[in-house]
């Protein structure tokens, strides 16, 4: 068995409205799934993701209204890496934020800057086989275009411990001294541990809760045994109705997550457009509307995509 690179990443603003205003407009995502935290149905859950809503391109925020903003310290990841095509992407990126005010620091092969809230992305030049994850937006050319994750950096204070429960438990291979690689049939993704800082982590607006990796449908029961087999402990596998989730963490303290590939979030034409409720919320689907913030539709009024 082998995981399939990033599934999704998982964290935290205390703005919809403005969170949903810099991944759809700004970064070009697409908005596919407004939803709420299962665990805390009062709390929105919103998914950005490529035109399809496809794993592998999926950033998701729980909204806790007004949340102070947060620090990632040891045992969590601090940055998310996004695979563009070049150079030439590089510096259209690079272009299109300065002029919304966002700091960026360049530097060959890659673009880093954080989001309104300060969770940091990198725009990495990569060459791998994997189906780019595009979204359609008017300003933003295919060619230029955010093609999916890449991986994440983390802090963890057990690299070495870290590193062998990716490589003897989840299959995963080490490609440098402080890299390992996740990778499928179909796609891979990285992580990577710096050295903690010396402050301690809080949990908030900008940080991230968690990261998931890609299974299939078929083989997520296998990775549940997998994991018990060899002394990790987990939850049993939960159904989140998008997808099913097996949540664990690993020894340097960052949440992981196991998630499957199906059945996603519905066609594409509806993607985005109402909120989506799980069955067992449905009979509490006013009552939950009535507390959540209205989100326009991201996509009103668009001319058409840029495709050349």
């Amino acid at each position: 068995m082998r995981l399939e690179g990033i599934h999704h990443v998982t964290a935290v603003t205390g703005d919809v409205l403005r969170n949903v205003d810099f991944y759809t407009r700004v970064l070009g995502l697409r908005l596919v799934g407004k939803s709420v935290n299962q665990d805390d149905p009062t709390v929105y859950h919103v998914f950005y993701s490529d035109e399809h809503g496809h794993p592998g391109a999926d950033i998701t925020f729980f909204e806790y209204p007004h949340a102070v903003r947060g620090r990632a310290g040891s045992g969590m990841v601090h940055r998310v890496l996004w695979r563009v095509t070049g150079e030439d992407a590089l510096a259209f990126w690079q272009a299109r934020l300065v002029v919304e005010g966002v700091r960026t620091t360049r530097a060959p092969g890659s673009l880093r800057f954080a989001d309104p809230e300060g969770l940091e992305h990198e725009l990495v030049v990569t060459s791998v086989p994997d189906e780019p994850r595009i979204a359609d937006h008017p300003e933003i050319p295919r060619e230029r275009a955010l093609q999916g994750f890449h991986g994440v950096r983390a802090y963890g204070g057990r690299r070495e411990r870290s590193g062998a429960l990716i490589e003897q438990v989840l299959g995963g291979t080490r490609r440098a001294p402080d890299t390992w690689e996740l990778r499928g049939e179909r796609r891979g993704g990285t992580i990577t541990f710096d050295e903690s800082p010396t402050e301690q982590g809080i949990q908030g607006a900008g940080t991230v809760h968690h990261v998931a990796w890609g299974t299939t449908v078929e083989q997520h029961p296998l990775w549940l045994d997998q994991l018990a087999e060899n002394g990790v402990r987990s939850t049993p596998i939960v159904d989140r109705h998008f997808f099913k989730s097996i949540y664990f963490r690993e020894p340097g303290g960052v949440l992981y997550e196991i998630a499957d590939d199906g059945p996603g979030f519905g066609r594409d034409e509806e993607l985005g457009r109402k909120i989506l409720l799980p069955p067992w919320f449905e009979a509490r689907r006013a009552a939950i509307e009535a507390k959540l913030t209205p989100i326009p539709d991201p996509r009103a009024g668009w001319a058409r995509p840029v495709r050349d």
